[in-house]
């Protein structure tokens, strides 16, 4: 099935965050979209327990989500969600957001407690981002711990219960960091991958497809339908695998490093 991938919603976004944002025009028809192709939107706990438990799905379902926690979200996508009675799950990355907690990390305008709050009560599910954002697979354990940590304990201690989903900032994990994911109490976690969310994937490493500026009604409807996803997405691939060896050469190259001081 299509988990939809959202990042900003808006006018005229940021430089850093314009390829992978939406028009609020766009996101509209997106919506409208949905509706007219007979698709179902869900929520990513919603989609857990039907293939942890079984619990039944609608007829051609689909998760609307978005990443880091930007204000267009609030401003321009809930409306949209609310006319349509769409569920949606939002992730964030509670450093960025604006309040007690803020590390000034976030790439544009991001949302503040009280909207989280209203996302909420209106039926979206706020999910876990990590706490500042970084590269999951490149921190060591006490570092990794404690991104998830304080991500889960700022969402539980604002919302009032522990938050059940995650997304791997920029989509990158690692068998380490999927445990420890689920060591910190999440139930499920996404990815990126640009494909098709599979039971196979496993609840820890479900994939979604991108949806960006340039994404106009064809491709939408195709991503909907699930059709041509390889194609569309083949240059992204292409830069994700050799991306996952850069990746895993930093992580190796110090822990080597660290090997032959020990020996010396």
């Amino acid at each position: 099935m299509p988990v939809l991938m959202y990042h900003s919603v808006a006018t005229a976004p940021s430089a850093a965050t314009r390829t992978l944002s939406v028009t609020p025009d766009a996101f509209a028809e997106q919506m409208s979209l949905i509706s007219e192709l007979g698709s179902t939107p869900v929520t990513t706990a919603e989609l857990a327990a039907h293939w942890r438990d079984g619990r039944p799905l609608p007829a051609r379902p689909v998760l609307i989500t978005f990443d880091d926690g930007y204000e267009g979200v609030h401003r321009h996508a809930l409306p949209l969600l609310a006319r349509h009675g769409f569920p949606a799950t939002l992730f964030v990355s509670t450093g960025w957001l604006r309040g007690a907690y803020d590390t000034r990390g976030g790439l544009d305008t991001m949302l503040d407690w009280h909207q989280v709050r209203r996302l909420a009560a209106s039926g979206v599910e706020i999910g876990g981002h990590s706490h500042t954002h970084p590269q999951l697979d490149q921190l060591d354990d006490a570092a990794l711990a404690e991104e998830l940590g304080r991500c889960t304990e700022i969402l539980t201690g604002e919302l009032g219960a522990g938050p059940l989903s995650f997304a791997y900032p920029y989509g990158y994990s690692s068998r380490r960091v999927r445990r420890a994911v689920r060591a910190a109490g999440y139930s499920q976690a996404l990815a990126v991958g640009n494909g098709l969310a599979r039971r196979a994937q496993g609840p820890y490493a479900l994939r979604r497809v991108t949806v960006r500026r340039r994404t106009d009604a064809e491709e939408f409807t195709r991503l909907l339908r699930g059709q041509d996803i390889g194609r569309t997405f083949a240059r992204d691939r292409a830069l994700t695998r050799g991306y996952a060896l850069v990746r895993g050469a930093r992580r190796i190259g110090p822990a080597l490093w660290k090997a032959g001081r020990a020996r010396d």
